[in-house]
C-alpha cells in the first residue's frame, strides 16, 4: 500500500532469445569439491557481493536456507545485477547453482576462459533452483558469477548460491552435510479443514518436508506450515524432515493434530455484512484529498487507518494523528468520528506497515510486544482491530503467534485484515499465505493488492498481466482454492490512476471480476471451475484518492459489492 510510492515500471519488451542458456542438472559432488562462492547464503549481508545502483539488500523473509537472502530490485535502465568474483582452478569443471524466487531472474558466469554460461527463469512464486555448468580455460583463475533481474520487472530473491568444484583457494563455503531431524514440532492451530504446525530451525537446512500419516504432503522453506484439505473432527499424525543439497534428515517425533467440527466458513469479527468494501484512510497528505474520518462515504464497511509506526521496542507500534497535515484534525474529533462510524455499523482498524513500514515480528518477544501495543491502540482510540500490510516481509510463525495473542486479548469481535502484494499470495508456502492460513479461524479478510505488480501466475498455471479481469480472477482463484474461505477473499485495487504506479482498472472491470467469481458471468478468457457467492468483496487504496475523483470508485464498486448474491 503506497505512502508516497514512486512509479513502478512494467516490463514491455521481449526477453532476447540470444542468451546461451543451460539448465544442466547438478552433478554428484566429489570428495574434493567445495562451494567456492563466499557468503553464498547472504548470512553476512552483501559481503563479497556487489550490486548495481544500490539495487540489492538482504532480507529475513523469504529465505531458502539460513536466516537471510538477497532481494534485488530492477529500476529504470538497471537490471539489479549482483556479482561476485570467485577463485577457480584452470581446466576444471564447475556446477553453478542458486535458489531464486520472485521476478525474472538470471544466473550466470563470465570470464570462464571458454564458454560463458547462464540460466534464467520467468516469474516464480516459490523457490526454484537454477543450475548450469562451465569449464575454465587453461589460464583462468577466477570467474565472475552474477545474478540479475529484468528491466522494470518485480524484485527477485536469491539464496544458497553454489560454485561447486575443485577448490580455487578463495575460501568458499563448505559442502553441506545431511541435516539432523527437526525438533520442537508442535500444533499451533486447527480449523475444520486444516492443521497448522511449527518447529525449530535446523542449522544447514534449506527446506523442510511435512508428512501426514506417513505421506509427504508439502515442502516449505520456513519453520511453519499449514496442511489443508483435511476432514472435520479428524485426528492426523504429522512429522517433519529437514533437507539440503546433501539429502533428507530422519523424521521428527510425531505430533497429533485434530481438526475442529465443521462450521461453514471461516474468520473472525462480528457485525460485518456478507459482502464488504474496505478502504484505506490516509493519515498524511500526499496530494490526495485530505479527509476526516467523517468524510469517508458510507459505502465503506471497513476503514483501515494508514498507518501505525514502528517504535524502538522490537515488534512495538504506535500511532500519532497528523493533525497539522490534516488541517487541524484533533485527536478528540478523530476518536468521536471512529465512534460515529461504529454506531453506523462500520469497522475501523489500524493498519500496520505500508511501503515504508519497518515493523518486524521475528521472535516470541517481538510477537508479544506487537500484540500488546496494537491492543493498547485499540483501547486508546477505539479501533476494532488490525490490518497487516507489511510489504517488506514477515515471519509466519511469529506473526501468527502475535495475532493469536491479540485475539485472546480482544475477543471474538476482533477484525483482522491483510493486504499482501500479489507475489505474497502466489503459493501457500509463502510466509504471507502461511500466516493467513495459520490464523484462518480468526481472520476476517485478505485483500490482495492487484496492482503495482508484474505479470503473475493464475491458479491454472498460466501467466496473466495486470490490468484485466483475468488477472483479478485467476489470481484470486489461488486463494479461493488454496485454503481460505471465500468470505476471507477480497480484491484490492487503486481508486484512481494517481493512487498507484500501475494496475489501475476502471470500476466496471472490478465489478466484472466480482461477477465472474460470484456468478460466473462477465469473465474474460479465464473462467473459474465454480462460483464463490460468499466472496467478501473489494478494497481500494485509498478513500482519499477516491474522493479526489469524486468518489467514482466507491459509488460504482460499493453498490455492486453490496448487491452481490
Amino acid at each position: 500500500m503506497p505512502r508516497r510510492r514512486g512509479l513502478l515500471r512494467v516490463w514491455s519488451g521481449a526477453v532476447t532469445a540470444a542468451l546461451a542458456l543451460s539448465f544442466a542438472a547438478t552433478g554428484q559432488a566429489s570428495a574434493a569439491d567445495v562451494n567456492n562462492a563466499r557468503n553464498a547464503g547472504f548470512e553476512s549481508g552483501l559481503s563479497n557481493w556487489t550490486c548495481s545502483a544500490g539495487s540489492g539488500t538482504t532480507v529475513s523473509s523469504p529465505v531458502h536456507g539460513g536466516s537471510a537472502a538477497l532481494r534485488a530490485t530492477p529500476a529504470g535502465q538497471d537490471n539489479a545485477q549482483c556479482t561476485q568474483t570467485v577463485a577457480v582452478r584452470p581446466n576444471s569443471t564447475y556446477t553453478l547453482s542458486a535458489w531464486v524466487q520472485g521476478g525474472y531472474t538470471y544466473l550466470g558466469a563470465s570470464g570462464t576462459g571458454t564458454t560463458d554460461v547462464s540460466a534464467w527463469t520467468p516469474d516464480t512464486s516459490s523457490w526454484k533452483q537454477l543450475s548450469t555448468t562451465f569449464t575454465t580455460g587453461a589460464s583462468t583463475t577466477s570467474v565472475t558469477v552474477y545474478l540479475h533481474g529484468w528491466y522494470g520487472q518485480a524484485a527477485y530473491y536469491a539464496d544458497d548460491v553454489s560454485v561447486l568444484g575443485p577448490d580455487g583457494g578463495g575460501g568458499g563455503d563448505p559442502v553441506p552435510t545431511v541435516p539432523p531431524a527437526p525438533g520442537g514440532l508442535t500444533v499451533t492451530g486447527t480449523a475444520s479443514s486444516s492443521v497448522s504446525l511449527s518447529w525449530n530451525a535446523v542449522s544447514g537446512a534449506t527446506g523442510y518436508n511435512v508428512y501426514r500419516n506417513g505421506t509427504k504432503v508439502t515442502t516449505v522453506t520456513g519453520t511453519s506450515a499449514t496442511v489443508t484439505g483435511l476432514s472435520a473432527s479428524t485426528s492426523y499424525s504429522f512429522e517433519v524432515t529437514a533437507t539440503n543439497a546433501a539429502g533428507e534428515s530422519a523424521k521428527s517425533a510425531a505430533v497429533t493434530g485434530t481438526t475442529t467440527a465443521s462450521g461453514g466458513g471461516g474468520g473472525g469479527g462480528t457485525g460485518l455484512p456478507k459482502h464488504a468494501v474496505t478502504g484505506y484512510w490516509q493519515n498524511f497528505n500526499n496530494g490526495a484529498k485530505v479527509q476526516k474520518l467523517s468524510d469517508v462515504p458510507s459505502s465503506y464497511d471497513i476503514i483501515a487507518v494508514a498507518f501505525a509506526d514502528a517504535t524502538s521496542t522490537p515488534g512495538g507500534v504506535s500511532f500519532t494523528l497528523d493533525s497539522a497535515g490534516l488541517g487541524g484534525y484533533t485527536v478528540d474529533r478523530f476518536k468521536a468520528d471512529i465512534r460515529a462510524k461504529q454506531a453506523a455499523g462500520k469497522k475501523v482498524v489500524i493498519s500496520v506497515g505500508g511501503q515504508n513500514g519497518t515493523v518486524s515480528v521475528s521472535d516470541t518477544t517481538s510477537a508479544t510486544n506487537f500484540a500488546s501495543s496494537v491492543y493498547s491502540l485499540m483501547q486508546t482510540y477505539g479501533f476494532d482491530g488490525v490490518d497487516i500490510d507489511l510489504e517488506n516481509g514477515l515471519n509466519a510463525t511469529y506473526m501468527s503467534q502475535a495475532l493469536r495473542s491479540l485475539s485472546q486479548k480482544a475477543g471474538s469481535s476482533l477484525i483482522i485484515t491483510m493486504a499482501p502484494q500479489t507475489i505474497d499470495m502466489q503459493s501457500t508456502s509463502n510466509a504471507y499465505f502461511q500466516t493467513a492460513l495459520d490464523v484462518k479461524d480468526i481472520l476476517t479478510v485478505v485483500n490482495t493488492q492487484y496492482y503495482n505488480s508484474g505479470s503473475m501466475l493464475g491458479c491454472d498455471g498460466k501467466v496473466y498481466s495486470q490490468g484485466s479481469v483475468d488477472f483479478l480472477t485467476a489470481l484470486a482463484c489461488i486463494q479461493l482454492e488454496g485454503g481460505l474461505s471465500p468470505s476471507q477473499v477480497g480484491l484490492g485495487l487503486p481508486a484512481s490512476t494517481s493512487a498507484a504506479g500501475s494496475g489501475y482498472v476502471s470500476p466496471s472491470v472490478v465489478n466484472n471480476a466480482l461477477d465472474c467469481l460470484t456468478r460466473n458471468t462477465a469473465c474474460g478468457s479465464f473462467k473459474p471451475s465454480k462460483t464463490y457467492p460468499d466472496l467478501r468483496g473489494a478494497m481500494t487504496w485509498s478513500t482519499n484518492w477516491d474522493a479526489s475523483s469524486g468518489n467514482a470508485w466507491s459509488d460504482t464498486v460499493g453498490a455492486h459489492v453490496h448487491g452481490l448474491p
